[in-house]
């Protein structure tokens, strides 16, 4: 089942692992998914001799990991393979403590914290992009709470429990029963979830942590990472805080315009940056969510949720963007049941059925013709009077049979029977007249908005809310600079952000030697 050339990089992996580790099925041998389970169970432990897995043929299809004879908490139901896979090897790679991006002493202590038990369950899909990060974050989680239990679900394997849980999106998370957090998610995402959710036990003679750099750089995507890298690079002391490295890059599939590089991956390219980063005295605080922006007395000031604060001479903003929403009413209540983001991971719960794509910019097109390969029917939906993506894509868009473009079409409202969305209402901008287009899903690819939320009453905001830079990538608060998406600099590109981020680092560097800040 396992191809023979994975496997061999699977043994090379595991060269190095010092636990003994047991992959207990529950399934039987008799039916043709237990005998695929076991088939797959068989070929995974031959890849080291610290592996081998035992039977307990209750039927319920499904794998426990235990390490040196105990329970680690994770389980797979279904058989992780696609995307999956690498979710596999990181449960076992981090179980022996060898696994990459475990989290630091801070967030230990924050996870440490939450109110237990916490029972979880990920629902996925193999071909979902984005499933793989919060599986693999929850299992880490697992793995340091002893009261803490994850469970992977392949949603096309227990079809009848995903429609009676009516997910309509993945990932789709469940703490204890109830629905926790659904779609991408990083691991300080997921964190912060769970401590709203179940609460966290006071610390207890903890120091408040404070530390302080010459640069502070929040953001850890193409500007931020540019601008920590040039900041290292002139000898200053540099920290990055961010939610994720490669922020808004890790959901991009491909990417073709990065000159010197035909093609790469929006996760080969983080990957990429954050190797980069650690080739430089840079201090890297990922997974974190920011609480508060301050600047008092030349000081800038960052609050971390969960304790740590951040002292520098200079700030530098590289937040970036995110997906832009519709704004409109019922938009909110069919989040995950109806309305998504990202064609590739909730495109197969919508095979055979109607959807609408809202967005003709290159994203909207592609989406589309993504889409047309498992719905019935795909309906491109423009604001403005024409197509802005580019011709290629259109061409191909306009050959496909079920696909139907509409043009100055504005959404006015998401309308649903309460559970699901069952329709969108378009204005016809040039007749002025409203009607339902009756679908069963959205998917919104109306570009991105800036994170500019943290600074809005710090800096000075365009009417887009992007933070409004000079050409040296200066804000209007001294000390305070830009870079990236988050700014009014024309052009979202990867190229240009990590234009925007050197520039902003010598620019610190600059108003450093000459006193400025």
């Amino acid at each position: 089942m396992i191809d023979k050339d994975i496997l061999n990089q699977v043994r090379e992996v595991f060269s190095s692992i010092t636990g003994n580790y047991v992959l207990l099925v529950h399934a039987g041998k008799n039916d043709e998914r237990g005998a695929r389970m076991h088939e797959f169970a068989d070929d995974f432990v031959s890849a080291s001799p610290r592996l081998r897995h035992e039977d307990e043929e209750d039927g319920s299809f499904s794998f426990d990991l235990l390490k040196d004879g105990k329970p680690t908490g994770i389980t797979f139901r279904g058989i992780p393979s696609g995307h999956e896979f690498s979710s596999l090897l990181l449960a076992i790679l981090n179980a022996d403590g060898k696994g990459k991006n475990l989290p630091d002493e801070m967030l230990r202590k924050r996870i440490s914290r939450i109110k237990g038990p916490v029972s979880l369950k990920t629902y996925v899909s193999l071909t979902c992009t984005n499933c793989p990060d919060v599986v693999q974050a929850l299992d880490v989680l697992t793995l340091l709470r002893p009261d803490f239990t994850h469970e992977m679900v392949d949603g096309a394997e227990f079809k009848d429990e995903v429609e009676s849980l009516d997910i309509q999106g993945v990932p789709s998370v469940f703490a204890n029963g109830e629905l926790l957090h659904v779609g991408r998610g990083d691991f300080g995402t997921l964190l912060g979830e769970l401590e709203d959710k179940f609460g966290s036990e006071e610390a207890l003679d903890e120091k408040q942590t404070e530390l302080e750099y010459d640069v502070l750089v929040i953001g850890g995507g193409p500007a931020g990472a540019s601008a920590s890298i040039y900041s290292a690079r002139k000898a200053l002391r540099t920290a990055v805080v961010a939610g994720r490295i490669g922020g808004q890059v890790n959901d991009t599939t491909g990417i073709e315009n990065l000159i010197s590089v035909p093609l790469t991956s929006g996760r080969d390219l983080s990957s990429a940056l954050r190797k980069h980063m650690e080739a430089y005295k840079i201090d890297i605080f990922d997974n974190r969510v920011i609480a508060e922006i301050s600047e008092a007395d030349g000081r800038k000031r960052v609050r971390v949720k969960g304790g740590e604060t951040f002292l520098a001479k200079a700030l530098i903003i590289a937040t970036g963007a995110s997906w832009r929403k519709l704004g409109v009413e019922g938009e909110s209540l069919y989040l995950g049941h109806g309305i998504h983001f990202c064609p590739h991971c909730d495109g197969p719960f919508y095979k055979g059925r109607r959807v609408a794509v809202v967005g003709g910019g290159n994203s909207g097109i592609e989406a589309a013709i993504d889409l047309a390969a498992v719905a019935s029917h795909v309906t491109v939906v423009e604001f403005l009077d024409t197509l802005r993506a580019d011709k290629v894509l259109l061409d191909k868009a306009e050959s496909l049979p079920n696909v139907e473009i509409l043009t100055s079409r504005q959404t006015m409202e998401v309308k649903g029977d309460g559970k699901s969305l069952t329709a969108l209402a378009l204005k016809d901008r040039t007749t002025g007249e409203i009607a339902d287009l009756e679908v069963d899903g959205v998917f919104v690819q109306i570009g991105l908005a800036p994170n500019s939320d943290l600074v809005s009453g710090l800096l000075e905001l365009s009417p887009r809310r992007e933070v409004i830079v000079d050409d040296h990538c200066r804000t209007s608060v001294k000390g305070i600079y830009a870079a990236g998406d988050v700014t009014n600099v024309p052009f979202k590109q990867i190229i240009i952000a990590m234009g925007e981020g050197a520039k902003a680092a010598l620019s610190v560097n600059e108003d450093l030697i000459r006193g400025v800040i």
